[in-house]
């Protein structure tokens, strides 16, 4: 374990994950989200490939053992991807990042719901919480469908999508928490971008264009940027605990709120960053009782030796 190292790791993921983002909301006006998936996914499995044989992980890289559940997590991870990517499109970056911050919100209630996990009034009431923040940046989107006409109407389906996206990515999230007992972390990551780049052909019979040479730069770029991000993400499990890492995934709001302003000039509302500031208060303190609960497991073990 070196946490110090994990971290790091887990702040390049994020910086590389917003800048992947960035490439795709500068093509996002003429590029469709499913000719973009298809790019992001593709140009990522090269890297993943060389990962995977540099570390000799090829073999489990593409060993399953349940090709169903793969399936499964690659249909609804694209989706989320599909969805995430045309609210680039339609939204601020920053407000595309507050309103994904919804997803590890939903996720504790989809454990809940579909993996009989038990969650108490505390996690609850931070799920409670961070969905009040998701509602305090969706609301002038949503209101604005009334008010302003065609562009209220693109940011109000804007927020839609993105929201959409979060429940998806949510759902991926209870997926792979079933996947884990089963299939290898390489075969999970290799698989979905398989998967994605397959699933996302389905989508030219709906108008895909012919980029110009800047956009194919910044897609290819995007895949590029997504894969060897996935590589820094797994890598920073590796060296420390998901509750001393996980925090850092917050770190991309300051990124997206600075990419936002100098590259796209979009100056963030007072309800998005109230909103922001809210469901980032939520997850924090859903990751702090997770790391209490995985303590307080950790002191019961002991206990629990049969006593001679």
């Amino acid at each position: 374990m070196n946490p110090l190292r994990g971290i790091l790791f887990k702040i390049g993921a994020v910086l590389l994950f917003v800048l992947m983002q960035t490439c795709i909301k500068a093509t996002a006006d003429h590029v469709p989200p499913g000719q973009t998936v298809f790019f992001r996914s593709f140009f990522a499995l090269p890297v993943i490939i060389g990962w995977l044989a540099s570390q000799g992980m090829w073999a489990d890289g593409i060993r399953v053992k349940s090709p169903k559940i793969h399936l499964l997590r690659g249909i609804v991870g694209t989706g989320a991807m599909g969805l995430g990517f045309a609210g680039l499109g339609l939204l601020p970056l920053p407000e595309v990042t507050a309103i994904a911050y919804a997803a590890p919100l939903m996720t504790v209630v989809f454990a809940a719901l579909f993996l009989k996990e038990q969650v108490r009034a505390f996690r609850m009431g931070a799920v409670a919480l961070g969905m009040i923040g998701v509602l305090i940046v969706l609301w002038p989107r949503l209101g604005a469908f009334f008010a302003d006409g065609q562009a209220g109407e693109a940011a109000a389906l804007g927020a839609i999508v993105v929201l959409g996206s979060a429940t998806l990515a949510a759902l991926a999230q209870i997926t792979i928490r079933r996947m884990v007992a089963t299939e290898t972390t390489s075969s999970i990551v290799f698989w979905f971008s398989v998967t994605a780049s397959v699933m996302s052909l389905l989508t030219l019979p709906f108008g895909w264009v012919v980029p110009t040479s800047t956009e194919i730069g910044l897609l290819a770029l995007s895949g590029v940027l997504g894969g060897v991000g996935q590589i820094l993400l797994t890598s920073s499990y590796r060296f420390a605990d998901a509750s001393v890492v996980a925090p850092f995934d917050y770190t991309s709001m300051l990124l997206a709120l600075g990419i936002g302003y100098f590259v796209f000039a979009e100056v963030p509302t007072v309800m998005m960053l109230t909103g922001a500031s809210l469901i980032v208060l939520a997850g924090v303190l859903i990751i702090w009782r997770e790391r209490q609960l995985g303590l307080k497991r950790g002191k019961a073990r002991p206990n629990m030796t049969p006593q001679g």
